[in-house]
């Protein structure tokens, strides 16, 4: 069976049918053991995202499919328009940019390589982890950790939230020591706290308009909730504030920021207003000590991002293309082991046999110089005896691919093959008319 990558993403399938086929992370052990025992698939990973999940091993793709559509209740018709498969060198190409955040929504995004480290961490505790996958996912976690060492494939920002970050690290020296206080509870705003955790920073304040939307983000980030009300209150331990709301009046004014500086005896604060319309009237940029930037403003940031990050997957890509061709070609090579054992075998026994006959003989009072041509003539015959035939069928059938293939794998030029191919088809011929003559 070839190694095989099969599932689904962003790009393949919409958000209806991801959700169906998602594995939650509780059922995962569970699944896979019954994935293996229906596929007779003893090697096998299963990764579940919100953005795809994705069946790897050495399988048959019908049969993962229809597991797949069998395990979620989904009809086959509904995934065979928006699935996708590759098999052995496209299938570890393929695992290999995913891990890397070639294959993200958000080019170069990082999540997704803890993502994979877990799925592989979970299918080896579950026991569907044989030499082959333990073998892939090794090099792709290699390649992975290359990409991001050698290229600027994640350094640069390509969304507002992690711009808006981005802009707050060039500002603070050591992000760690600072206060962060995020107005507003949407998915902006819970994409900002990420990255600010990401950064480092410890100390994060929500304020929202209702308290338990803002109790339940902090819940997830450890932080403080407060209701927008409560902000002058607040202001003053605030480094950062990152503002987005869907508030058609300024959240915060000139006059709440003045009395912030004061009680902060003057230390800089850095100010994103994300939010259409502003959150932060406009005359607090005037403020000295406060760093106030808007969309417009993060927009040359993610365009210039975005332009470095595609700069960077072209590189990305060629890391990943050689590293999936020589893991190939070594993966290949061990799948011969078998047959290289086998053949070598074959001529030991051959040869075994041969030198034990010619023992006897030269007890028996042989000539030794008589009996070594013997002897290395009757092994030369055996030995060439299987490729001799092979080499004689291909150039009898004319065939002359097979046959540059016998020639290469002997050891002979494969140019002449045509000549041979013709020779023996000639050959061929002129037995027909010998034939027809007597």
């Amino acid at each position: 069976m070839p190694i095989l990558a099969l599932g689904i993403n962003h790009d393949s399938a919409p958000v209806a049918v991801r959700e169906r086929v998602a594995f939650a992370p509780e059922v995962m052990p569970s699944a896979l053991a019954e994935a293996r025992i229906a596929l007779e698939c003893p090697e096998l990973a299963i990764l579940s995202t919100c953005n795809r999940t994705e069946i790897y091993g050495e399988v048959a793709p019908e049969a993962v499919l229809a597991w797949i559509a069998e395990y979620h209740s989904v009809t086959l018709e509904e995934l065979t328009s928006c699935y996708y498969q590759f098999t052995d060198e496209a299938a570890v190409r393929h695992m290999m940019r995913v891990a890397c955040g070639l294959d993200s929504l958000v080019l170069g995004e990082p999540q997704i390589l803890g993502q994979i480290k877990s799925a592989y961490a979970v299918a080896r505790e579950s026991g569907s982890v044989g030499p082959t996958l333990h073998n892939v996912f090794q090099q792709v976690f290699s390649v992975a950790k290359k990409v991001r060492t050698e290229t600027a494939i994640g350094e640069n920002p390509v969304s507002v939230a992690f711009a808006a970050v981005s802009l707050a690290s060039r500002i603070f020296t050591d992000l760690a020591e600072q206060t962060a206080l995020l107005i507003g509870a949407g998915e902006t705003i819970e994409l900002v706290a990420r990255h600010l955790l990401d950064k480092g920073v410890k100390r994060l304040i929500v304020a929202n308009r209702t308290l338990k939307r803002a109790q339940s983000l902090a819940e997830d980030f450890g932080a403080e909730a407060i209701l927008l009300a409560d902000i002058p209150e607040h202001l003053p331990r605030a480094d950062i504030v990152i503002s987005s709301t869907a508030s058609q009046l300024p959240i915060l004014g000139k006059g709440a920021v003045e009395t912030a500086l004061k009680e902060r005896r003057h230390r800089p604060v850095f100010m994103v207003d994300i939010a259409v319309p502003r959150d932060i009237e406009p005359q607090v940029g005037e403020l000295d000590d406060v760093y106030l930037y808007t969309v417009d403003d993060l927009r040359g940031v993610i365009d210039e991002g975005k332009r470095l990050r595609e700069q960077a997957a072209q590189a990305a890509d060629e890391i990943v293309n050689v590293a999936a061709s020589a893991f190939m070609r070594e993966h290949r090579s061990l799948r011969a082991v078998d047959s290289i054992r086998s053949y070598r075998q074959q001529a030991q026994a051959i040869s075994k046999d041969e030198l034990e006959k010619a023992l006897i003989q030269l007890r028996a009072g042989s000539e030794p110089e008589q009996l070594l041509e013997q002897l290395a003539r009757t092994l030369t015959n055996k030995l060439i005896h299987a490729p001799t035939v092979a080499l004689r069928q291909a150039t009898a059938e004319g065939d002359l691919e097979r046959l540059r293939l016998a020639r290469q794998i002997i050891g002979l030029s494969p140019d002449d093959a045509g000549s041979d191919a013709s020779a023996g088809t000639e050959g061929s011929a002129d037995k027909q008319d010998k034939k027809k003559l007597k």
